[in-house]
């Protein structure tokens, strides 16, 4: 790296503009013609060397990209630390299925899950019960979870917030569960659109959106939901058996090396599975995911 070059990361990308920060500084560049030769595409959230401008109106140059640990279409960011699930207890229906779906997208993407309920006050307390019951299964796996009643109780909130520090944070979950409503809850500034009425007004206007990230209790935090919606798992049928973290840690365990925890003798996560120590809704899950793989007509599972 030449002696004026400088390292920081990509924190809002705007008519082709990056705005890099190096230790509370920002420095406004632009892409070199080499990048756009390569098809190289930085996002936001990159790591990337670039030359600063000489004067403040004069703007550098982005030189090159750090390796990614990861990155999303969907919103387009990368080095993804954790992304925040939101689901509802109601309104849309509260589904393991489709948790276990995200679950399994973001364990491939390498991007560490919490899990955070919303609307738990338009259930009934029978039902939220039977909701928390099924959460603290994803706490013993590793997920923590978020289940107050209200749903955006100040305890509960700073206890998102904590898991802020040092992280690139992004939100994804349902459509209709809530997303922006949390995120305004827990980064005030941000004030993010909400509500019907929002997307009625921005429906077909040629709107230029960025992403941008911001500085919230010590991390930064992705301005935008997110994906609402999964119809792949982008995974493959041999790597699905990685996206669950509980089998991971058994299947050293099992009778053979390759183990798909499916029809195979001596297999220590079925074991579990038939034991109670694994979430049998997790096991049918992943059954269902294989037979989507293998382009099956799946068996959906009521849970």
């Amino acid at each position: 790296m030449a002696t004026n070059e400088k390292t920081g990361r990509i924190i809002r990308q705007v008519s082709g503009f990056y705005d890099i920060a190096v230790d509370g500084t920002v420095y406004r560049t632009r892409g070199r013609g080499n990048l756009r030769n390569q098809k190289i595409s930085p996002l936001v959230g990159d790591f990337a060397e670039f030359a600063p401008g000489v004067g403040t109106d004069d703007e550098g140059y982005l030189l090159r990209l750090k390796p990614r640990l990861n990155a999303l279409v969907r919103p387009p960011v990368a080095n993804i630390d954790q992304a925040i699930l939101v689901v509802a207890a109601a309104q849309p229906d509260f589904s393991l299925n489709l948790l276990d779906r995200f679950l399994v997208y973001l364990e491939g993407k390498q991007i560490h899950a919490e899990i955070y309920l919303t609307k738990t006050d338009l259930v009934a307390p029978a039902r939220l019960e039977e909701i928390q019951a099924a959460l603290a299964g994803y706490e013993q796996i590793g997920y923590a979870t978020f289940a107050s009643v209200p749903p955006f109780e100040a305890a509960t909130l700073a206890a998102v917030r904590a898991s802020f520090k040092d992280k690139l944070t992004i939100f994804t979950g349902q459509t209709g569960a809530g997303k922006s409503t949390l995120i305004n809850h827990l980064v005030p500034g941000l004030k993010l659109a909400t509500g019907e009425i929002s997307q009625a007004l921005n429906r077909g206007k040629h709107t230029t959106r960025t992403t941008e990230l911001f500085i919230a209790d010590g991390g930064l935090v992705a301005d935008t939901p997110g994906f609402s919606s999964l119809g792949l798992l982008d995974v493959t049928l041999d790597e699905l058996r990685d996206r669950f973290p509980e089998f991971v840690q058994l299947a050293d365990q099992c009778k053979f090396r390759s183990c798909q925890h499916a029809k195979e003798p001596g297999c220590a996560v079925k074991t579990a599975v038939a034991a109670g120590t694994i979430m049998q809704s997790r096991y049918d899950d992943y059954m269902q995911f294989r037979a989507e793989l293998e382009g099956k007509r799946p068996i959906y599972q009521k849970n």
